[in-house]
């Protein structure tokens, strides 16, 4: 099996043989964001497929934040957009937790970590936050890590 960049490149070309248009736009722009972020820093490199995951898990929060903010500002069609963008980026990504999984797991890295108190909220973020290892948004884990430790 190739990586999953490979993977994202030859969706992209069945999206385009397939006239496909929304996948073929998600997909492009998912495939700049990963060749940016191979380009940024100090020397050009390949992404490894945890790195491109991280990318297009930041392109999928951008899709769901901007959908809140056009939905808010009454602006429907262009909201669909962003979620359906945000479905196709979905496809490349690990299932995200419930929040019983969550608390779950939670529970388990605070238990392991023996955080207590608030004081202890950076350090206890630090843990859960490698337990859930980006199966789920960090201000679900944060608010699940708060909720505990108070």
């Amino acid at each position: 099996m190739g990586t999953l960049k490979d993977r994202l490149n030859d969706d992209l070309h069945a999206a385009m043989k397939g006239r496909d248009e929304l996948s073929t736009s998600t997909l492009r722009m998912a495939l700049s964001a990963v060749r940016n972020a191979e380009v940024s820093g100090d020397a050009a490199r390949e992404l490894s497929d945890d790195e491109v995951l991280a990318v297009l898990t930041k392109e999928a929060k951008k899709r769901r934040e901007a959908a809140t903010a056009f939905r808010d500002a009454g602006r429907s069609e262009q909201a669909a957009k962003e979620v359906a963008e945000g479905e196709v980026l979905d496809r490349y990504l690990p299932a995200q937790l419930t929040d019983e999984e969550i608390a779950g797991i939670v529970a388990e890295a605070l238990r392991a970590g023996g955080f207590s108190g608030k004081g202890q909220m950076g350090p206890a973020m630090k843990a859960a936050q490698a337990a859930v290892a980006g199966r789920a948004e960090g201000g679900r884990v944060a608010a699940e890590v708060r909720r505990q430790l108070s």
